[in-house]
């Protein structure tokens, strides 16, 4: 079968779904990966076809508007700027995606890459595999992503209305653009005013979500044709070999804490390092700083701390005594995947969720979201991580039961049955 994977976002939201193809096209089918320009090499170096999606999201992130909106939080207003983004590239992502499907069987999309997704699967009357690292179907289980745990309080009925109120949030920031799309180069009439969610192309088809069901429970209220299926995890290359300053640093000591907050970088990068690095020496501890797009930077850092621009997670995370990151999707599995703790300082959007997920499974301390970051805060939640014998064991424990789960086999099983049930080649 022939499968497009269309993918939007920051590499941390694109990985999951390099891991995906690659599960797939190990199983002998045929995918394409459509994502940003800037990712080209990266998806190319996984052994997948890549096919353009316009737009350079690095560029976008590093550029000072978003930055200063990251550094405030305000989920709202950051979606405002994103959808002026997703309103002059929307044209250009209908007709890249239109061309990059020709000829295939089926279309898996996450959060993303929904909106165009759909569209193209009408267009082509083909089928969509909706495929999300988040949870993005209403439950009475928990509150949306989007939405403080204490929502719970009010009971299921809210948990449920606040997903809906995640969807529509998402959609009504891009309905112009994907309208726009739809009727000037799809030739589609519009989508509904309560968005995609019930197109034909998707309705009644399995859904894969990519997470553990050991952080994150199937609900009960979630339908026979909802998989979690574990986490979509990139393997770390077993010909990459880490500088060897990194090795001797690493050998050098007992391990040391990670701190990086990817594609998150703050407005003022020396502030932050300056603040890490009172935290680091607070404590006691040997620190891996990560650089990330403009991010931290230490000018003349001490001997007990190492500064890098990018290292794979699944590599490094094992060989720390815990990680500090903004918490992502992404970054997040690999943590627990590592079994060690997870210090959580989320920005925005998903990364509170999975912050208050982890401290409530026992992986982590509770988070500490940007805006309240300080030497203190950030010390304080260090020596809980790295000092805890319970907190150390509980997460070690996950990560066993991670690493166990075949996400990447269980997603591929369900590919695999809907291409039977559809007689696909």
């Amino acid at each position: 079968m022939q499968i497009a994977i269309l993918a939007l976002g920051s590499q941390g939201d694109v990985q999951p779904y390099v891991a995906l193809g690659r599960g797939l096209q190990a199983a002998g089918h045929g995918v394409r990966l459509i994502t940003h320009d800037n990712y080209a090499a990266f998806v190319k170096s996984n052994g997948l076809e890549f096919w353009p999606m316009h737009g350079d999201v690095q560029s976008a992130v590093d550029s000072p508007e978003l930055r200063a909106l990251l550094e405030k939080g305000n989920f709202i207003a950051i979606t405002r700027h994103t959808t002026a983004l997703a309103q002059q590239a929307a044209l250009r992502w209908a007709q890249d995606g239109l061309t990059a499907c020709q000829g295939v069987d089926m279309i898996v999309a996450g959060v993303g890459g929904l909106n165009v997704a759909v569209a193209l699967a009408e267009k082509l009357r083909i089928p969509l595999l909706q495929a999300y690292v988040l949870p993005f179907t209403p439950t009475t289980a928990f509150p949306g992503v989007l939405f403080p745990g204490a929502v719970t309080r009010l009971g299921g009925l809210a948990n449920r209305l606040s997903h809906h109120l995640v969807r529509q949030i998402m959609w009504q920031g891009f309905r112009s653009a994907d309208s726009m799309a739809r009727q000037q180069v799809l030739g589609l009439p519009p989508a509904p005013f309560s968005g995609p969610y019930n197109s034909a192309a998707v309705r009644g088809a399995p859904i894969l979500y990519g997470f553990s069901p050991s952080v994150l429970p199937k609900p009960a209220d979630w339908g026979e044709n909802l998989h979690v299926t574990g986490y979509w995890t990139l393997e770390a290359d077993p010909t990459w070999t880490p500088p060897p300053a990194l090795t001797a640093f690493l050998e050098s000591g007992p391990p040391p804490i990670y701190v990086g907050f990817g594609s998150m970088g703050s407005r003022k990068p020396e502030e932050t390092a300056h603040l890490v690095l009172q935290a680091v020496e607070q404590t006691g501890q040997r620190a891996i700083l990560l650089s990330g797009w403009g991010g931290l930077r230490a000018e003349n850092a001490p001997e007990n701390v190492f500064l890098v621009d990018s290292i794979p997670h699944a590599w490094l995370f094992p060989r720390t005594a815990a990680v500090v990151h903004h918490g992502g999707a992404g970054t997040t599995a690999a943590g627990l995947r590592a079994g060690v703790p997870s210090i959580i300082i989320p920005f925005f959007a998903d990364q509170p969720f999975w912050g208050q997920r982890v401290a409530a499974l026992g992986a982590g301390p509770a988070p500490i979201p940007r805006k309240q970051l300080s030497v203190e805060g950030l010390a304080g939640a260090i020596r809980q991580a790295v000092g805890s014998a319970e907190m150390r064991q509980a997460v070690a424990r996950l990560g066993e039961k991670i690493r166990a789960e075949d996400g990447i086999g269980a997603a591929v099983a369900v590919v695999e049955k809907m291409s039977t049930a559809k007689g696909a080649p």
